[in-house]
């Protein structure tokens, strides 16, 4: 127990790849901040990954990003040995729960429903793609089957307009950064620079925001 106490001493960010989380967590749970530093890189890409899996009208994903540190740093703080769950699913739980609750606490800030939360877990194409398409997410478990259908219905309705206001570049740029792309990497697959790319990405964004907001004023919000 000792040894873990000192785990810096021994090894580094370089070196600490063939040693376990829980022994690297218990270094970090006694303040040894290099050791928090390895477990923030480790799954500093699993953040990024999720975040990409989210989007909220009006924030960057950066924004999801450090929500997401955040949640790994608390997963950090209160995972226990007595946990029926190993780290790496406790972390992810907490990751994925605090960006979740930062959307929604978001959405109440601005007085906005919570479809206007999409998220990217609805695969692209049926019969060609594990990838996601937007989905609408209530925030809540839904045990209402009304509640469900509705929710489907919603569904339907926002990926019908995705292909209705979208030029086909936009189109284009939407699919391959859904698919986990670059900017760079879609620039280079579409032959234009990265700030068309973004331009590209920002127009999704404000055609999105414009029929959200038109659908929360229809529904009363």
């Amino acid at each position: 127990m000792g040894a873990t106490k000192d785990f810096s001493r021994f090894v580094n960010i370089v070196d600490a790849v063939d040693v376990s989380d829980e022994i690297v967590l218990r270094s970090a749970q006694n303040g040894d901040l290099e050791a928090l530093e390895i477990l923030m890189n480790r799954y500093k890409n699993f953040v990024k990954a999720k975040a990409r899996s989210y989007f909220l009208v009006g924030a960057d994903r950066e924004d999801i990003v450090q929500e997401g540190m955040i949640g790994l740093f608390k997963a950090v703080r209160d995972y226990c040995d007595e946990k029926p769950s190993s780290f790496k699913v406790f972390a992810e739980l907490c990751i994925t729960r605090q960006m979740i609750t930062a959307i929604k606490t978001a959405t109440r800030q601005k007085h906005i429903p919570l479809n206007s939360y999409i998220s990217l877990n609805k695969p692209v194409c049926e019969h060609d793609s594990d990838r996601t398409l937007m989905e609408m997410v209530s925030g809540q478990r839904i045990t209402n089957p009304e509640e469900l259908m509705i929710s489907q219905e919603e569904l339907v309705t926002i990926e019908d307009i995705i292909g209705e206001v979208l030029s086909k570049l936009e189109m284009k740029v939407l699919m391959l950064y859904i698919n986990g792309r670059s900017y760079q990497e879609i620039a280079k697959d579409l032959g234009r620079s990265e700030k068309s790319i973004d331009n590209a990405l920002q127009r999704v964004k404000r055609k999105l925001e414009r029929y959200l907001e038109t659908k929360r004023k229809q529904d009363g919000y």
